[in-house]
């Protein structure tokens, strides 16, 4: 689990787990790292601490995987991150439309294809 957490995770963040001890000594490599004990029916810790973000953020990006791509290579997990990253971050529930996310990556794929034409 280290090996993928230091290098996906930027040091500067503050890890948010449960009691797992496989992130143990890892959550000391970074800012900060709060733990909850979900075998003790905790879920939030001084109204900081949680894991609620990331577990919604890992069934939007396992139904993904499994729903669409069936695999993920690590050589390329950091650009499948960056996608659901994307689709996390734009969603309904922040208040984004759904027209928007769509525009914005077509937006984007034309800076792209401009900037491939110039070089």
């Amino acid at each position: 689990m280290r090996d993928a957490i230091v290098t996906q995770v930027d040091r500067a963040s503050y890890l948010m787990t449960d009691e797992a001890t496989v992130y143990t000594k890892t959550g000391n490599e970074f800012a900060g790292h709060g733990t909850v004990n979900h075998s003790a029916e905790e879920y939030v810790r001084a109204y900081f601490w949680h894991t609620n973000t990331i577990e919604g953020y890992f069934s939007i990006l396992k139904r993904g995987i499994t729903g669409v791509y069936h695999h993920v290579s690590p050589q390329h997990l950091h650009r499948y991150l960056a996608e659901f990253d994307f689709r996390y971050n734009e969603r309904i529930a922040l208040g984004v439309n759904d027209a928007e996310p769509r525009r914005q990556s077509i937006a984007r794929c034309r800076g792209q294809a401009a900037h491939l034409s110039t070089a």
